[in-house]
C-alpha cells in the first residue's frame, strides 16, 4: 500500500515570557502534542504481507523501472508485521535510460557552474547563528537561494527534514523578515516534476510537500530544485538542492518573524542528506548555541576536527527518524534521582531537537527532578512566572549570578560518560523580576518521550556524527568556538572555559563587517557606548534632506531600537547620491549599549538588513565603528540628580510659603472680624469739640 510518509515527535514551540522585541511580533507558543510531517516527494511501501522472496523482488524491480524518477527519490520499506516496525531499508531509485539525456545535460550544467557532485567533498559550510531562546524561541541562520541569490532567515531545526521558504505565489503567508522567494527572478529554478514517488499538484504538474504541527500550525507548497549558497564565511561552493516553495502556512509559522525552516533531520529531503549524497560534505554537522544573555552561535554543515574531551552518546537511526541519545541517569548536585533507566527510553527514547525551546521529561522523571532541585535552593523565594497563562516554577533572590544559587546537573549516558549542565542549561531568566529565574524543564504531558530542546545545549558544541551513529557534546563558549573555526578550522585545541557569571554578558558572537571596516569581530571585554556607520544612498542631497527624520525612524525599526536612539549625524552630497553618517546611542539613561543588543545591531548593519522604501533608492553600508562610553565628569553624570534636587527644594519652598501666606491671611482676617461687645470702635467715639 502506497501512501505519504508520516512521523510524529512531541514538538514544543516557544511561548516567550514577554514580547519584548519592540517589533510587534509575537513570540512562539509552547504547546503539547505530536508533530505530523508529510513529505510530498516520498512514499513508503508497506511490506506487511510481502516477504523478500522472488515475487517481491519482481514487484520491486517493476517499481524501480516504472516512470520518471527525480534524483532525490527513494523508497522506504518497513515491515509492520509482528509488533514494532523494523528498521527502514533505504533503496535509492536509479534514473531510467529515458532520463539519461536529462541527467547528462544537468551534469554538464553543474560542471559549468562548478557544482558537480563530489566537488569540494572535504569542505564544510560554516554559518553564524542569530537570535536567542528567550526573545525568539529559536535560532536562525542565513541561507541564499537562487541565481542571483535571494536571502532568507531560517530556523535551525534538527527535528525537521524539509527546508522551505515563502514563495511569491503564496496565497496565505505571513509578513516575515525578508521578501518572499521569486522563482521568476532566478535563472536556475527548476520545478520537481510529478512522478510516482510524490504527491502531485496536477494543475502545475509539480511535486508537493506538506508539514503539520500539533500546535495547529502547518506549511505546504511545491518542491523545486535551486542553487543554494551558504554565505561568505563558508568554503563550500553553492550546491543544487531540493527545497519547498511555500504556498500556504498557518499558526505560529504564519506569525513568526523568521522566513522559514532549514531541515537538518534524517530524511532524503534534508539539506544534510542531500549534500552528503552529492559528496559535497561528510556525513556530519555541528551546532553551537550562545549562552543565557548572549544569543547567536555557530553552525557547521560537514565535518570538523573533534576537540579532545568531547562526550559522546550512541544515536540509533533505526530507533526513530529523530536524533536520539541513550540517557540513563540524571544527577542533581551530585546525587542521583534513583530512577529506572528505562524511563528515558520510552517511545522515541531521548530525542535531541534544536527546533524545540525547552526540555520535557516524562512525569515521574520531571517530579523527581523538580523536587531534588527545589530542595537545594535554600532561602530563594518562590515567585509567580512572567506569563500568567503558564504555571512556571520560578525563584527570586539569586542575583545576577545563578551559579551561586542553583546546583549543577549531570546527564549520564549509557557508556558512563557525563554531560554537566550549568544553571543556564535548565533555567531561563525571569523577564519581570530582577534576579529571578524560572525552570526551563517541563513535564511532557502523558508522553513517555524525553525531549531535550535548545536550552539544554546552550554554550555547548553538539556534533551530530551521523556516519558513526553518535552525538558529541563539548562544553565551551560558542563565541570563542566560532572565532577559532573561522581562523583555523584544522586546529584542535583544548576547549576554552565555559562562560561563568563574569563573562556571560561580555562575550559576543562574531559580527562580520562590510568592506572598509577596521574590525572583524567585537572584543568581548569592551563596553560599547556608541555605534556609528556610514551609508551611501542613491538619492540626491536635496531629495533626502526633507525625509531625514523618516529615515531615522526606518533605521530604528530595522535595527530593533527606539527611534530616539538613532541620530543622523552628517549628510554629504556625492554626485547623484548622498553619504550619511548615523549613530546609535544607548537607551534611556544608560551609559553603554549591552553586548547582546550591540551584537544584534551590528549584525543587521553588516548584513544589509535594512528594508528602505523605493523612494530612498538603493543603499550600501560602507563602514561601521563602535566607541567606548563617553567619560563624563561628576557634574555631567549627576546633573539630573542635582537638577531634580533643586526642583524638589523649589517646590517644597514654594508650597511652604503658600501655606504660610494663606494661613496668615486667613488668621489676620479672622482677628480683625472679632470684637468684644464693649469694645470701642474709633469711628463711634465722640470727637472733641
Amino acid at each position: 500500500m502506497l501512501g505519504p510518509l508520516a512521523g510524529c515527535l512531541p514538538k514544543r514551540r516557544h511561548r516567550g515570557p514577554l514580547n519584548r522585541s519592540g517589533t510587534g511580533r509575537s513570540p512562539r507558543n509552547r504547546h503539547s502534542g505530536f508533530r505530523n510531517e508529510k513529505y510530498g516527494a516520498l512514499r513508503f511501501l508497506s511490506a506487511s504481507a510481502v516477504n523478500m522472496d522472488g515475487l517481491s523482488l519482481f514487484i520491486l524491480s517493476l517499481v524501480l523501472l516504472a516512470g520518471e524518477m527525480v534524483n532525490c527519490s527513494e523508497i522506504y520499506l518497513r515491515d509492520f508485521g509482528g509488533g514494532s516496525p523494523s528498521a527502514p531499508i533505504v533503496l535509492p531509485l536509479a534514473l531510467s535510460s529515458a532520463n539519461h539525456t536529462l541527467r547528462s545535460a544537468e551534469e554538464s550544467h553543474l560542471r559549468r557552474r562548478g557544482l558537480r557532485d563530489g566537488d569540494h567533498s572535504t569542505h564544510n559550510a560554516r554559518m553564524p547563528l542569530y537570535d536567542n531562546l528567550l526573545t525568539n524561541g529559536y535560532y536562525t541562520t542565513r541561507l541564499y537561494i537562487g541565481t542571483p541569490p535571494q536571502e532568507f532567515a531560517l530556523i535551525v531545526d534538527s527535528g525537521s527534514t524539509v527546508t522551505y521558504v515563502p514563495c511569491s505565489s503564496c496565497v496565505q503567508c505571513g509578513i516575515h523578515q525578508d521578501p518572499r522567494f521569486r522563482p521568476e527572478h532566478s535563472s536556475t529554478y527548476e520545478p520537481v516534476k510529478c512522478n510516482i514517488n510524490c504527491n502531485c499538484d496536477k494543475k502545475k504538474m509539480q511535486c508537493t510537500y506538506e508539514r503539520q504541527y500539533a500546535e495547529m500550525s502547518s506549511s505546504s507548497g511545491l518542491l523545486a530544485q535551486e542553487v543554494i549558497s551558504f554565505g561568505k564565511e563558508s568554503e563550500l561552493m553553492p550546491q543544487r538542492a531540493i527545497f519547498g516553495c511555500e504556498n500556504s502556512e498557518s499558526g505560529d509559522l504564519f506569525n513568526q518573524h523568521a522566513d522559514g525552516i532549514i531541515g537538518l533531520g534524517r530524511g532524503q529531503l534534508s539539506i544534510v542528506d542531500q549534500l552528503v549524497k552529492k559528496g559535497a560534505i561528510s556525513d556530519s554537522f555541528s551546532l553551537c548555541y550562545g549562552g543565557m544573555d548572549i544569543g547567536g552561535g555557530a553552525m557547521v554543515l560537514g565535518g570538523i576536527p573533534l576537540p579532545p574531551g568531547m562526550v559522546f552518546s550512541h544515536s540509533d537511526p533505526t530507533r526513530s527518524p529523530y536524533y536520539n541519545i541513550e540517557l540513563k541517569e540524571i544527577h542533581v548536585a551530585g546525587k542521583s534521582l534513583h530512577l529506572n533507566p528505562r524511563i528515558f527510553d520510552g517511545k522515541h527514547g531521548t530525542v535531541l531537537d534544536s527546533g524545540t525551546t525547552y526540555a520535557y521529561l516524562p512525569q515521574e522523571a520531571f517530579i523527581a527532578f523538580k523536587d531534588a532541585l527545589t530542595s537545594k535552593l535554600g532561602k530563594l523565594q518562590k515567585v509567580n512566572g512572567p506569563d500568567p497563562n503558564y504555571k512556571d516554577i520560578c525563584f527570586a533572590g539569586a542575583g545576577r549570578d545563578p551559579l551561586k544559587s542553583f546546583p549543577e546537573v549531570d546527564m549520564v549516558f549509557e557508556n558512563g560518560k557525563t554531560l554537566k549542565l550549568a544553571p543556564e542549561n535548565y533555567l531561563f531568566r525571569h523577564s519581570k523580576i530582577d534576579g529571578a529565574y524560572c525552570l526551563g524543564v517541563f513535564q511532557n504531558g502523558n508522553d513517555p518521550t524525553t525531549l531535550l530542546g535548545g536550552i539544554i545545549v546552550r554554550n555547548t558544541l553538539v556534533t551530530y556524527d551521523r556516519q558513526n551513529e553518535r552525538i558529541g557534546f563539548w562544553k565551551t563558549n560558542c563565541s570563542e568556538l566560532w572565532n577559532r573555526l573561522h581562523i583555523d578550522k584544522n586546529k584542535s585545541e583544548k576547549p576554552p572555559p565555559s562562560p561563568t557569571s563574569t563573562n556571560l554578558t561580555t562575550e559576543l558572537a562574531p559580527a562580520f563587517s562590510p568592506s572598509g571596516s577596521k574590525y572583524n569581530f567585537l572584543p568581548g571585554q569592551i563596553q560599547i557606548g556608541i555605534i556609528t556607520f556610514d551609508m551611501f544612498l542613491n538619492l540626491t542631497y536635496s531629495a533626502l534632506l526633507p525625509h531625514s527624520k523618516e529615515l531615522e525612524e526606518l533605521i530604528a525599526h530595522d535595527l530593533d531600537v527606539k527611534s530616539y536612539q538613532v541620530h543622523l549625524m552628517k549628510l554629504t552630497s556625492q554626485g547623484n547620491g548622498t553619504l550619511i553618517k548615523l549613530a546609535i546611542f544607548p537607551a534611556g539613561t544608560s551609559d553603554f549599549i549591552s553586548n547582546t543588543t550591540a551584537m544584534g545591531i551590528i549584525t543587521r548593519i553588516t548584513e544589509h538588513r535594512f528594508r528602505l522604501p523605493e523612494t530612498f533608492g538603493s543603499y550600501e553600508v560602507v563602514h561601521w565603528n563602535f566607541e567606548p562610553p563617553l567619560r563624563r565628569s561628576w557634574w555631567q553624570r549627576h546633573l539630573w540628580a542635582v537638577g531634580l534636587g533643586i526642583s524638589v527644594v523649589v517646590m517644597v519652598s514654594f508650597t511652604t510659603f503658600l501655606v504660610w501666606y494663606l494661613w496668615r491671611h486667613k488668621f489676620g482676617a479672622s482677628q480683625a472680624a472679632y470684637r468684644p461687645v464693649d469694645a470701642i470702635v474709633p469711628e463711634q467715639e465722640m470727637q472733641p469739640l
